[in-house]
């Protein structure tokens, strides 16, 4: 079969017939390598599953929901969209040692002690290593099966012996077809290995995981295409350092979207975190420049402290820097606080955080930013006990947000008496005992309440 010699970006996936210095696609030095692919048509082996199914009225196709099967996480459940689904194919992702394998060990340990049988195959790690991984997370059952090996085709065959419902692939940038010549983790190997584990998953009705690296600036590593390939795209968020870690779903084609995942790190692995409002709570909540939000991520409510310093700065232009809130966000508060209230905070530099490094970005979280921010540069306290939300406009209007009652009841069950919100919330809303509600139409007006003179 005739060899087809081109040169593919590391970075992007983009193609080209000779070898550049900067990919014109994604504009990355030095990523284009030479690869030699073997020109296909019509083979069989490409297809997506091993039947084939004639076409069909729209209404006639099966509804009855796919049986699903827990991983016994519930915090993993929820992010799935209820748990695993047969035959899907899950892609897992984040920075090193995160616990992206301490998680699928564990949800290996749960399924096969339920009596399904589960087949982890490892690419970087022998066999021992494993185990004692295992050991230490109390994860050895009868029903789980590992094995050290790296090639595509000798899975295959491993597969079809042991017939697991449970596959986990770590990782699949050190898989590799023997029939492609280029390097394990290149394009051509992750594209191609990822498209026949489809398949095989697809065809077998396998659920399975597959572990990715991330790059040094945090994105999935390899071609996007792997990401279209799989039927759920999973994201760990947090620090090493950290005690805890967010697992956010970048998609899912069997459920939603905005659900989290909240684990914490402990000896024997990852532990659910169900109540994460107490987690990101501080002992004092009343600090200058320091303001509690309640956002919602998903059908979840989360409290989350979210934390401003200004400070003034001979150098020019001035910083902002954030790495849990959009820094484009913060430039246009501090827009509306110049504008719209005649504060000179332009000219500081602006450090924002929230607590643990959570990343948020809803509307609702505008004003509390804003008031963050107003703090800090004024060095006022905020009003005890307060809780804040709403929106921000261009003209220092407040608007409504969605979910003004999963908020309030979240931010009254963790002992909050003060909550500053819309007024347009207001009018849905009635007011709980022993709470202070105050409705605000305007930025003004909120700076007003949320600090009050002593």
């Amino acid at each position: 079969m005739a060899k087809k010699k081109k040169y593919v970006c590391q970075e992007c996936g983009a193609e080209s017939i000779k070898w550049l210095g900067k990919c014109p696609s994604c504009g990355k030095w030095n990523t284009l390598v030479e690869e030699f692919v073997e020109e296909v048509t019509d083979n069989p082996k490409h297809a997506l599953t091993t039947a084939y199914e004639t076409p069909r009225r729209i209404a006639e196709v099966d509804l009855t929901e796919l049986p699903r099967f827990s991983t016994g996480s519930g915090e993993l459940d929820r992010v799935l969209g209820g748990g695993l689904i047969p035959g899907s194919i899950i892609l897992i992702a984040g920075d090193p040692g995160v616990g992206k394998s301490s998680l699928t060990l564990a949800v290996c340990s749960y399924i096969a002690r339920n009596n399904r049988r589960v087949l982890y195959v490892t690419g970087e790690e022998s066999s021992r290593q494993i185990r004692m991984r295992a050991e230490r997370l109390n994860a050895i059952a009868d029903e789980l099966f590992i094995c050290a090996e790296n090639n595509l085709e000798r899975i295959n065959q491993h597969v079809d012996k042991v017939k697991p419902e449970l596959l986990i692939v770590d990782s699949i940038q050190t898989i590799y077809k023997s029939d492609i010549e280029s390097a394990p983790g290149s394009v051509s190997q992750v594209r191609e290995c990822s498209a026949s584990l489809m398949r095989l998953a697809k065809s077998h009705g396998i659920t399975t995981f597959i572990i990715g690296h991330v790059t040094k600036d945090g994105n999935l590593a390899g071609p996007r295409v792997l990401e279209h390939i799989v039927d759920t795209v999973l994201f760990f968020e947090g620090e090493r350092s950290a005690d805890f870690r967010v697992l956010r779903a970048i998609k899912n084609r069997f459920g939603a979207t905005s659900e989290i995942g909240l684990f914490e790190m402990r000896d024997s692995g990852l532990v659910d975190v169900p109540d994460a409002s107490k987690l990101f709570l501080p002992d004092k909540a009343d600090d200058i420049g320091s303001v509690i939000v309640p956002t919602v991520e998903g059908t979840r409510p989360l409290l989350v402290e979210i934390q401003a310093l200004v400070a003034p700065t001979p150098f020019m232009p001035p910083r902002r820097t954030s790495d849990s809130v959009d820094v484009k966000k913060i430039q246009l508060l501090l827009a509306v606080l110049e504008k719209r209230l005649h504060l000179a905070i332009g000219s500081c530099d602006v450090y924002m955080k929230t607590a643990g490094g959570i990343k948020i970005d809803e509307p609702a979280t505008d004003l509390p930013m804003t008031v963050a921010l107003a703090s800090s540069f004024a060095n006022r306290k905020l009003l005890a006990q307060c809780v804040i939300f709403g929106e921000v406009g261009l003209s220092g209007e407040i608007r409504a947000v969605s979910k003004a009652r999963q908020r309030v009841d979240e931010s009254v069950r963790m002992g909050f008496t003060n909550i500053i919100l819309p007024k347009k919330n207001f009018g849905e809303l009635k007011t709980p005992p022993n709470v202070n509600l105050f409705p605000v139409e305007n930025l003004r007006d909120a700076l007003k309440i949320a600090m009050p003179r002593e």
